[in-house]
């Protein structure tokens, strides 16, 4: 199966007072269609660096020196203003870390909508109004949000949100980069399983960037572990929970903790 989105050899330096920094040393890769792709390590390893490259977001003093990145055959690194617009949120798309730093605090949740679609071409509030709504109900968020402001939502519905928005222009792909670490752990399962079922309903690819191997393998096809700017290790998500190859591998499960079924003595009620 033709990849979808194909990264050989990328490299990404940040320039220091005392020269150039490899923040990311050679890392190779592919996604499938409809596959989604855990990418896990501790922070600092490099794994938003690489989200950001995908997406071509990176500004001074990083930038991207050696590699290549295909989108369906395309070449994204040598992709116009023009051409990453146009990539940006129909093709590819990102859902950030902090919901809360990605949408703007002044604006309604229906005017983000109508910025982002308007950018893209479409133009009348009403199709953008029934658009906004659709994605809404698509995420388990009612209509009438549409005019609220995002500090008048919980975390879990400007994380909805955000994944909406993402989800607008049906990309094939989509980054979630810690979509769920300010979330508490229900709420992290919701938006979990809202993801799975959208990706199984729209087929789009995903990319899930996290530091949390136990959630990630709940969800990811395929694995990939990232240690001080390299992939180690990379494979089919049973192979990695229960064969790991690489020593750092075995000690990110190792140093998961294991909730017993039964309490420890003494701790018992009663």
């Amino acid at each position: 199966m033709t990849a979808l989105i194909d990264v050989r050899n990328l490299k990404v330096d940040y320039l220091t007072q005392t020269g150039a920094f490899t923040a990311v040393k050679g890392v190779s890769f592919q996604i499938a269609p409809g596959e989604i792709l855990g990418l896990a390590g501790e922070s600092g390893c490099g794994k938003s660096t690489i989200a950001f490259a995908l997406m071509r977001l990176h500004k001074p003093p990083a930038f991207i020196s050696e590699g290549t990145i295909r989108f369906e055959g395309e070449d994204v690194l040598a992709l116009s203003d023009a051409g990453l617009r146009a990539f940006r949120w129909s093709k590819a798309a990102m859902v950030f870390q902090s919901a809360m730093n990605s949408l703007n605090p002044v604006l309604t949740v229906f005017q983000q909508f109508n910025d982002m679609l308007k950018a893209h071409g479409i133009t009348d509030k009403a199709v953008i109004r029934a658009r906004a709504e659709e994605m809404l109900a698509m995420v388990g968020i009612a209509a009438d949000r549409l005019d609220s402001y995002p500090h008048q939502l919980s975390g879990g519905m400007r994380q909805r949100v955000v994944l909406a928005l993402a989800l607008t222009l049906r990309p094939r792909l989509v980054i979630m980069d810690e979509p769920t670490t300010a979330l508490d752990v229900i709420v992290q399962r919701e938006i979990l399983q809202q993801l799975v079922a959208l990706k199984e309903k729209l087929g789009f690819s995903v990319l899930f960037i996290t530091h949390d191997l136990a959630m990630m393998a709940q969800i990811a096809d395929r694995i990939a572990v990232m240690l001080r700017g390299e992939i180690v290790e990379i494979g089919e998500t049973a192979q990695m929970v229960n064969d790991p190859r690489h020593d750092y591998t075995r000690a990110l499960w190792e140093a998961m903790p294991i909730l017993s079924a039964q309490p420890e003595k003494g701790l018992a009620h009663g």
